[in-house]
C-alpha cells in the first residue's frame, strides 16, 4: 500500500493548484505558504500556500471554502506539468465550534492515468473536451466528508468519485478554450454543493522578486541603504 501524506490546511468559522468546495450549508499546517518555509520547500506538491473562506456572493446561505497547494508555478513548465500528487490526502479542515480543533474535513485524494504509456507527452493533440483522446496524463479525484460525531468518533462519507481535474493551461494550441474545460471540471457533490480542483492564478499580488532581494520595496527603491530608482511593483505572481 502506499503510504500517503496528510496536508492539513485549518479554516476558522502564483499560480496554485486550487480545490475549491462552493455552495456548501454553512489540523493544520506545520510549514507552509509560498515556499519560505525550509522544510516544505523542499516537497511542493505538499505545499499549501493560502485559505480562504466567505459567504458565497450568489447564494449567501452558503459558504465557499478555497485552499491553494503548489505555489510558484508556471502554466509553461512542460513537459511534465504541475499536478497534485497521488501519494498526498489533501485536507480542507473547518472549525465550527471555536476550540481550534477540526469538527469537519474534506479529503481529496488523487489518481493519475496514462492514456497512452507508448509516449511520455501530456497531451498529443489539441484538448477540446476533459476526454478527448489527445489528453493523455489525466487526473481525477474522489472527496470524502469526514464530521466528528458528539461522542468523538468519526463519520466518513464518500460524497464524490472520480471527479476529472482539467487539463494545465498550456496554451492556444494544445487548450485553446481553456476556460471552457475548466468550467466544465465544476461537479456537484452528494448532499448539495459544487468541487474544482485545478490550476488558478493566484489571487495575491506580491513582488517577491523585490522583496527577497535584499527586503527591498520598488516604489520606496530610493530610501534602501542601496538605493535604486522609485519604481512600480510587479506582481510576481500573476497569470
Amino acid at each position: 500500500m502506499k503510504a500517503s501524506k496528510v496536508l492539513n490546511t485549518l479554516v476558522a468559522g502564483s499560480l496554485a493548484l486550487a480545490l475549491g468546495v462552493a455552495a456548501l450549508p454553512s489540523g493544520h499546517a506545520s510549514a507552509s505558504s509560498h515556499r519560505e518555509a525550509p522544510l516544505i520547500s523542499q516537497d511542493p506538491t505538499a505545499d499549501v500556500t493560502d485559505v480562504y473562506a466567505f459567504v458565497s456572493p450568489d447564494n449567501p446561505s452558503t459558504v465557499t471554502l478555497i485552499a491553494n497547494w503548489i505555489p510558484l508555478e508556471q502554466p509553461q513548465g512542460g513537459p511534465n506539468f504541475y499536478k497534485f500528487d497521488d501519494s498526498v490526502v489533501y485536507r480542507i479542515n473547518i472549525d465550527n465550534t471555536g476550540d481550534g480543533a477540526e469538527d469537519i474535513w474534506y479529503e481529496f485524494r488523487f489518481t493519475t492515468n496514462v492514456q497512452n504509456p507508448e509516449t511520455f507527452l501530456y497531451n498529443t493533440g489539441p484538448i477540446t473536451s476533459l476526454t478527448d483522446p489527445d489528453y493523455n496524463i489525466r487526473q481525477s479525484y474522489s472527496v470524502t466528508r469526514v464530521n466528528r460525531t458528539p461522542r468523538g468518533g468519526l463519520q466518513k462519507v464518500l460524497i464524490a468519485n472520480n471527479v476529472p481535474v482539467p487539463p494545465v493551461n498550456i496554451g492556444p494550441r494544445s487548450t485553446p478554450n481553456y476556460n471552457a474545460l475548466a468550467t466544465a471540471a465544476i461537479t456537484p457533490l452528494q448532499g448539495g454543493g459544487q468541487v474544482f480542483a485545478g490550476q488558478r492564478d493566484d489571487p495575491f499580488f506580491v513582488d517577491l522578486g523585490s522583496i527577497f532581494d535584499l527586503a527591498g520595496l520598488r516604489p520606496l527603491n530610493q530610501f534602501h541603504v542601496i538605493p535604486l530608482p522609485a519604481a512600480p511593483g510587479v506582481d510576481g505572481v500573476a497569470g
